[in-house]
């Protein structure tokens, strides 16, 4: 896909994977827009690299349309990189002997789950109106997680909206195939980001010796260069790409 001359949206672009992606996507040429909720950094961070700004939590409906509605208006939207998400550990009987908490499952499901949804849905209504670059329209990246298939004790919220994200791929590329849309997900393992910088040092230093090769914690650049091949690469399409240095977790 070529960006140079369209727009990108990268959702959960303040920090991380989405800002690091959003630093190349710009360097491409692209016009981007950073969505991220109104109390992140984006509004600085856009202006940092260049791009805009538009406050959006993305499972606000109305707010993430309007979002996607100014990306477009600046350049036909192309690409979308969707990196928003949030964690939350729950046991299903917790320490108390409590049941596990539902609203915790819910909210976790609906900004990992239903916020992909609707990014990916009002991205491709935009996509689908412009006329074919070559012979695609657009392309979406969503974020996973090796928690997908291998999540830890305590994760079952997490793993269940990020598994959710794995069986949404190949069925939305071929919903979209028709519109010239491709759409692929990356799934990382451990990654040095804001999430992690705040487990203690010994946790994240046992979860680098983890790791086969290299021993180390995920860079978000290396997510940002495989987003950008797979703008790049017109043939991937429905795949779920694991980046995770050959790991794969215990129960806990």
């Amino acid at each position: 896909m070529e960006v140079r001359g369209g727009s990108a949206v990268v959702t959960g672009g303040a920090s991380g994977l989405g800002r690091a992606t959003a630093e190349l996507l710009v360097a491409a040429g692209a016009e981007v827009t950073i969505v991220d909720v109104e109390s992140s950094a984006g509004a600085d961070v856009a202006t940092e690299i260049g791009a805009t700004f538009a406050a959006a939590d993305v499972t606000d409906p109305d707010a993430l349309s309007a979002a996607f509605a100014g990306a477009d208006a600046a350049a036909p939207l192309r690409v979308l990189v969707n990196c928003a998400g949030r964690g939350g550990a729950m046991r299903l009987v917790e320490k108390t002997g409590e049941p596990g908490s539902l609203e915790l499952f819910e909210t976790v499901l609906r900004v990992n789950l239903v916020g992909t949804f609707n990014a990916v849905r009002f991205a491709a209504a935009l996509m689908a109106r412009h006329d074919p670059v070559g012979e695609e329209r657009g392309v979406c990246v969503l974020t996973a997680s090796i928690a997908a298939y291998e999540g830890q004790i305590g994760q079952v919220p997490y793993a269940s909206a990020k598994a959710g994200i794995v069986g949404f791929t190949l069925v939305a590329a071929r919903d979209l195939a028709s519109r010239a849309i491709r759409v692929c997900t990356i799934a990382p393992g451990a990654f040095d980001t804001p999430i992690l910088a705040r487990l203690p040092d010994n946790v994240k230093a046992s979860l680098e010796a983890s790791i086969p090769h290299p021993s180390r914690l995920g860079r978000a650049d290396e997510f940002a260069r495989l987003a950008m091949h797979v703008v790049d690469n017109p043939m991937l399409n429905g795949e779920v790409i694991r980046l995770d240095g050959g790991v794969r977790m215990p129960p806990r």
